[in-house]
C-alpha cells in the first residue's frame, strides 16, 4: 500500500487521531507530550501514530494537509492543527467540544 494511502486510511478510520513523536506514555519531544495530554485529558480514546517508528509517514505526513510539524491533530479527517492550536483549544473548552463531538 502507497504510504498515502496509509495515511488517508489511519486519519479516515480513527475519528480522532494524532500523529506524534513518541507515545502518549512515553513522548520523545515536549510538544507531542503537551498535545497528547491535552487530547488525553478530554477524556475519550483516541488512535496515535508515533512518527519516529514509522520514517515513512513522518517523511510524507506533510504532503497530507500541508502542515510541517509534529504533533499534528486530526479529528473526523481534519486537520486540527499542532500542538499551539491544540492547547488553545484545550484551554478555551473547544477542545473538549470537538472531541466529544466526534466520539
Amino acid at each position: 500500500m502507497d504510504i498515502m494511502e496509509r495515511i488517508t486510511q489511519a486519519i479516515e478510520g480513527n475519528a480522532v487521531i494524532l500523529f506524534m513523536k513518541g507515545t502518549p506514555e512515553f513522548p520523545q519531544c515536549g510538544f507531542s507530550s503537551r498535545a497528547s495530554q491535552a487530547v488525553a485529558a478530554c477524556g475519550s480514546e483516541f488512535a496515535y501514530v508515533n512518527v519516529l517508528a514509522d520514517p515513512d509517514v513522518r517523511a510524507n505526513l506533510h504532503r497530507y494537509a500541508d502542515w510541517p510539524t509534529f504533533p499534528q491533530l486530526y479529528i473526523k479527517g481534519e486537520l486540527v492543527g499542532g500542538c499551539d492550536i491544540i492547547m488553545e483549544l484545550y484551554e478555551s473548552g473547544e477542545l473538549q467540544k470537538l472531541v466529544d463531538a466526534a466520539s
